[in-house]
C-alpha cells in the first residue's frame, strides 16, 4: 500500500522534487548563459566602438585649432 505517510512515498515524492528543481534550474541556466553571451558580445562591440571613437579624437586632435572661450563671447561682453 503507497499512502503518503509510507518511506517509500515519501521519497518517491522527494526524488520527483528534486528532478523538477534540476530542471528548472537547468533551464535557468541555460538561460543565463544565452544571456551572458549576449552581453560579452554587445561589451566587445562597445569597446570596438570606443576604441574606434578614441582613434578618431586623436586624428581629430591635432588638427583642431585652439580655440578659446572668449572667442565665444557674444560682443557685446
Amino acid at each position: 500500500m503507497n499512502t503518503p505517510h509510507d518511506p517509500h512515498h515519501r521519497l518517491e515524492a522527494r526524488v520527483a522534487d528534486l528532478e523538477i528543481r534540476f530542471s528548472d534550474n537547468d533551464d535557468l541556466l541555460d538561460t543565463l548563459n544565452r544571456l551572458v553571451v549576449q552581453q560579452q558580445d554587445r561589451l566587445h562591440r562597445l569597446e570596438q566602438e570606443v576604441a574606434r571613437l578614441q582613434q578618431q579624437l586623436a586624428e581629430a586632435e591635432p588638427r583642431a585649432p585652439f580655440r578659446s572661450l572668449r572667442d565665444e563671447l557674444p560682443p557685446h561682453y
